[in-house]
């Protein structure tokens, strides 16, 4: 049976390998041109991709014993190399970078995959290496949306990363979305339904997406992978697709500026 842990090792290799299969298809314009992140070029995408995935690297070898660990000045070293980098190096190297650690999880063994806990870095105790996984797949899936939205404003999460972040982001990284959120920018509190799914978006005192919860006030009738978009600041109006409505005691809009994103 794959684990957890094994599910979202797959999928971060189907979004390695999906990426490098677009990349060799860019060129240098669509490079400096945008990305679905307003700040950031789909360059720049791949050099935050490239340089994330080497501090990870990093820390996670850390970890298992077979590097030292980082100290106070590696991250910034590594963001300054990697911004220092033309678009084109950016790219290209992010694959070299992706690959090693990616390779990396998979090399593991089915029994480290339910012994193995490793800490970000900046989270109090270490997560259960599923948890870890999950969090780089929270951070490639949205960002590499943000490169594909740059060429295609309709696109979508890749379907297998949507359905394990339903359950990591329900689950153990719930507390991601109660990092994210702004419930105080809501006008009222509201349990959103999101239609034919048994998740639930909460806002309140706090916010949560979970499948436990009262019964709903709202409904957000659209794609489960949208509402998922929608809680990292990826539904903004020029993304949503066509036909997706909320309805209810609390707005679209409202949601919008509830989930600001990263």
């Amino acid at each position: 049976m794959t684990t957890f842990a094994a599910g979202t090792i797959a999928a971060l290799r189907t979004e390695h390998d999906a990426l490098a299969a677009l990349l060799d298809k860019l060129t240098p314009e669509q490079l400096e041109g945008p990305s679905g992140a307003s700040d950031w070029t789909v360059a720049q995408v791949f050099s935050h991709l490239g340089s994330g995935a080497e501090i990870a690297l990093a820390g996670f070898q850390a970890h298992i014993g077979e590097g030292e660990k980082p100290g106070p000045d590696f991250n910034p070293g590594v963001w300054d190399r990697w911004n220092a980098k033309s678009p084109e190096a950016q790219a290209a190297d992010w694959r070299e970078s992706d690959e090693a650690f990616v390779a990396a999880l998979e090399a593991l063994t089915p029994e480290q995959h339910e012994t193995i806990t490793v800490n970000p870095g900046f989270l109090p105790e270490p997560v259960p290496l599923a948890s870890f996984a999950g969090l780089r797949l929270n951070e490639v899936a949205n960002h590499t949306w943000d490169i594909r939205a740059g060429l295609d404003p309709q696109a979508g999460l890749l379907p297998g990363s949507a359905a394990l972040l339903v359950e990591h982001l329900s689950g153990g990284l719930a507390f991601l979305i109660g990092f994210i959120g702004k419930p105080d920018l809501a006008g009222d509190a509201a349990v959103v339904e999101v239609s034919g799914t048994p998740y639930r978006i909460v806002v309140g005192d706090s916010v949560a997406f979970t499948t436990t919860a009262d019964a709903p006030t709202a409904t957000f009738d659209g794609p489960l992978e949208a509402a998922l978009r929608l809680l990292v600041g990826r539904l903004g109006p020029k993304f949503t697709p066509d036909g997706l409505t909320v309805t209810g005691n609390v707005s679209l809009d409202e949601l919008r500026a509830v989930f600001p994103g990263f």
